[in-house]
């Protein structure tokens, strides 16, 4: 089972910046996918944006522009860069690979 710890979470003003980051265990790192999510209270879990193991990337229309995910496969890590936040991007964020969720991390946007 992967481990994955995310971090870089915080309140910020809108339109202000975050850098989240997610360490994973293990050595199938490399090989995969990983995908970052986030869920809003009384909202759904929706995916945000995603990372193949060639470093395609993928994004929720919501945040394209604004977001930038990448990978250091010799750190194990993949990162969420956030630009231009909203009010509506307040939400818990998990990584993802594989079945393994990491614990979350709260993104709260506010004035």
């Amino acid at each position: 089972q992967v481990q994955l710890v995310e971090s870089g979470g915080g309140l910020v003003e809108p339109g202000g910046s975050l850098r989240l980051s997610c360490a994973a265990s293990g050595s199938i790192f490399r090989f995969v996918a990983i995908d970052w999510y986030r869920q809003a209270p009384g909202k759904r879990r929706e995916l945000v944006a995603t990372i193949t193991s060639a470093g395609g990337t993928g994004y929720a229309d919501s945040v394209k522009g604004r977001f930038t995910i990448s990978r250091d496969n010799a750190k194990s890590t993949v990162y969420l860069q956030m630009n231009s936040l909203k009010l509506e991007d307040t939400a818990v964020y998990y990584c993802k690979l594989g079945s393994s969720w990491g614990q979350g991390t709260q993104v709260t946007v506010s004035s």
